[in-house]
């Protein structure tokens, strides 16, 4: 418990002003993305985050905006990422903290290249599934 509080303070209030989100009707999706090399070993170790100069993870979480939701909710998501050369289905992990939930989606990238994502999602008691299409650039860690 206490590394999982750990990880996500570090994701959270590291990468505050990294962090983006977008709304779906009542649900706002929060994402960003961590180069693996901010986490300590013992971290990445606990949640198995492989670390390394071309290594990161998207983080995500979900949560319901109109009823004043500040944890994230479970969901259901699928997706897949690439870049030019390399891609494939995105490998998610859950992370679940009390009532909080996350996901960690580890990969790893070209140097100055973009990176796709591209996944559909479904919050707990939503009605339908949502999609979602992004693109970032990348840049290895020395």
């Amino acid at each position: 418990m206490k590394y999982l509080c750990a990880v996500c303070c570090l994701l959270w209030a590291t990468l505050a002003s990294a962090q983006q989100s977008e709304r779906f009707d009542e649900f706002e999706l929060h994402y960003s993305i961590v180069y693996s090399t901010f986490l300590t070993a013992d971290i990445a170790a606990q949640f198995g985050i492989p670390r390394g100069k071309d290594k990161a993870m998207l983080t995500l979480s979900v949560r319901d905006a109109d009823a004043g939701d500040v944890e994230g909710r479970p969901m259901e998501i699928s997706g897949r990422t690439w870049d030019l050369i390399t891609g494939g289905d995105m490998k998610v992990k859950e992370v679940r903290e009390g009532r909080a939930t996350y996901y960690l989606v580890p990969f790893e990238f070209l140097d100055r290249e973009y990176r796709f994502f591209e996944f559909d999602f479904k919050p707990e008691g939503a009605d339908k599934t949502y999609s979602y299409t992004f693109k970032t650039q990348l840049w290895r860690q020395e």
